[in-house]
Formats: structure tokens, C-alpha cells, sequence
């Protein structure tokens, strides 16, 4: 299936139904009173989350929602019926905004948490409520109120408790690969991962937790170079961050650089994410060049950065990570 995590949509709410004009026509009431009866109100347009989704693909192929009109008044005194809601299901994990403004209307962040994003118009009020001692007839009755309408941006934001990071065959989808059951497809070559990849972590002692494998973040990602600047949002629920770093031999330039730089990619795109806690993990340890673990080790320790070093391919180190991370979510407030 196609991964699909923005998309934008127009939704217009049904207007409401028209009041009746209307009189009693009765063979014994030979100047009957008014009896329009009210328009029924439009239907709202509401998003929904929902746990049966993973991607807003089916919001990609159709952008236009419309709500059904209120059913107009008539006489009798007889109400015309409300219409139907019309409920778009998204994945959860979803936030809708505002196209014009930006303005955040809903973050649906949990199974049925629902927004209404555009309500139904009122329905037209009937001429029986405009009968007064002085108008015993009225002729005249409300029109209803249009629906409302506007324009969202969808975006689909992950649930997870860590986020993984680096720059291309960082080791990232061997290690979600390594520690969970999800198996994202590993290359040698840039881009491997081109869509964001969950799994989930399973301690011995029944903790748990969430991984999403990030797509490859290269310099003047935060402008929308590369792949990696399309899935950040991702990163930005997440409670803590594990940045990959390829110290194998076979890799090039200076690994605290590689370090650096997707670092003040992350702080260009969002103050949120320079503030979230880190992990700098070195990876390919069975192909290790000394040197450049030796460097970015040292840098770590001066900097007081939390560092491990592992194989997901020997598996050297990657208990002790795992250990330490699901204490650190345990202990995180929230």
C-alpha cells in the first residue's frame, strides 16, 4: 500500500433546510392559523480517527466532501428532518488544520476521537413562529443557513515513542529490522527507506515500546531536499531520539560532522525537536573503523551526550541499548 501523510481537502457542510409557509385548511377552521413547520438542519462535516487506518490515501483521491441539506419545512406544523453527518475516517494520529490560517482545529491522537470541522446550517424557521396577536398570518418564513466550508490540511503524524535518525545507510531499517518484527526493505544504496517504518519493542520483562524508522535526512533537508524532509513531522511526537551514525570503514567523511549536520537540520525545521532528548548510536560495529569510533566517542563524552555503540547485524550492543532506552521512556514524565 502507498504511504500517504498530507494531503489537503475542501469539505462543505449541507445547508439547512427551509421554513414553510403554510395555513390550516380545515372544514370547520374556516380561518386557520399559520402551521409552516421548520427546515431541518444540515449535515456536519467530522473527522474521525480511527485505528483501521495507517495512511490518508484514500483522502488523496478524493478531496471534495459535501454534506447533505436539511429537509425543508412543511405544513402541518411537521419539521423537515435533520440530514446525516458525514464522517471522514482518518488514521489516529492525524492533525487537521486550517489551509488558510494554519490554525490546528483537531490532533485526533487516540482511537475515536472525532472534530467537527464544518457545521450544518440551521434549518429556516417555519411562519407558525412569526404569528403574533397583531400578524395573525404571516406569509413569510426563514430561509436556512448555508453550511460552512473551508479548506484543511490533513497530516499524519506517527505515534511512536522513538524516532530514528541519520543520514542514509545510517544502519536505521537493520536495527528496526534487529529489534522488532517489522522488516523494511535494507539496500546499499541512499534511500533505502523511502517510507517511515514502525515496529515494536519487546522486553523479557513485558515493557515495551515504539520505533519509527525516519527516511534518510541529507543537508538542506529542512528546505525539502532529499526524502527526509517529507516524514520530520514524524519525529516531532516522539519522546526520544536515537541518532545513527555509520562509523564502519567503509564510510565516509568525519563522522561528528555527519553528526552535526543533521542536527542543525532537525533545529531548522523545528525548536521542538533540538529540545527532545538524544542517543547517539554508532553503528556497523563488526566493520567498525577505530578511528572514527575513537572520534565521535570523544565528542559524545565531552558533550555529555548519552553514546552506545552496536552490530544489529551480531546484535554486539544492542541489548544494552534497548535496556536503556525503555528505562528512559519509563522514567520521562507523561
Amino acid at each position: 500500500m502507498q504511504f500517504v501523510d498530507y494531503v489537503k481537502i475542501r469539505v462543505k457542510a449541507g445547508d439547512g433546510g427551509r421554513g414553510c409557509v403554510s395555513f390550516r385548511r380545515e372544514k370547520y377552521v374556516p380561518k386557520g392559523g399559520p402551521n409552516g413547520g421548520d427546515g431541518g438542519r444540515g449535515g456536519h462535516i467530522i473527522i474521525r480517527a480511527t485505528e483501521h487506518m495507517n495512511t490518508l490515501l484514500d483522502l488523496r483521491y478524493q478531496r471534495q466532501y459535501t454534506a447533505k441539506h436539511g429537509e425543508h419545512g412543511m405544513g402541518k406544523n411537521m419539521h423537515g428532518k435533520d440530514a446525516d453527518d458525514l464522517t471522514i475516517p482518518v488514521p489516529v494520529g492525524t492533525v487537521v488544520k486550517d489551509e488558510g490560517t494554519g490554525e490546528v482545529i483537531a490532533d485526533l491522537d487516540r482511537e475515536g476521537k472525532e472534530a467537527i470541522v464544518a457545521r450544518g446550517g440551521r434549518g429556516g424557521l417555519g411562519n407558525a413562529h412569526f404569528a403574533t396577536p397583531t400578524r395573525q398570518a404571516p406569509r413569510f418564513a426563514q430561509s436556512g443557513e448555508e453550511g460552512g466550508e473551508r479548506s484543511l490540511t490533513i497530516e499524519l503524524k506517527l505515534l511512536a515513542d522513538v524516532g530514528l535518525i541519520g543520514l542514509p545507510n545510517a544502519g536505521k531499517s537493520t536495527l528496526i529490522s534487529a529489534v522488532s518484527s517489522a522488516r523494511p526493505k535494507i539496500g546499499d544504496y541512499p534511500f533505502t527507506t523511502v517510507v517511515p517504518n514502525l515496529g515494536v519493542v519487546k522486553l523479557e520483562d513485558f515493557r515495551s515500546f515504539v520505533v519509527a524508522d525516519i527516511p534518510g535526512l541529507i543537508e538542506g533537508a529542512h528546505k525539502g531536499v532529499g526524502l527526509g524532509f517529507q516524514f520530520l513531522r514524524h519525529v516531532e511526537r516522539t519522546s526520544l531520539l536515537l541518532h545513527l551514525v555509520d562509523i564502519s570503514v567503509l564510510a565516509t567523511g568525519d563522522p561528528v560532522d555527519q553528526y552535526l549536520k543533521i542536527e542543525r537540520e532537525l533545529g531548522l525545521y523545528s525548536e521542538r525537536l533540538v529540545e527532545k532528548p538524544r542517543i547517539v548510536v554508532a553503528t556497523k560495529l563488526d566493520v567498525a573503523d577505530n578511528e572514527r569510533l575513537d572520534r565521535l566517542s570523544r565528542y559524545c563524552n565531552d558533550k555529555g551526550i548519552r553514546f552506545f555503540a552496536l552490530s544489529a547485524v551480531t546484535g554486539k550492543g544492542v541489548k544494552e541499548l534497548i535496556q536503556y532506552v525503555a528505562q528512559t521512556i519509563s522514567d520521562s514524565p507523561g
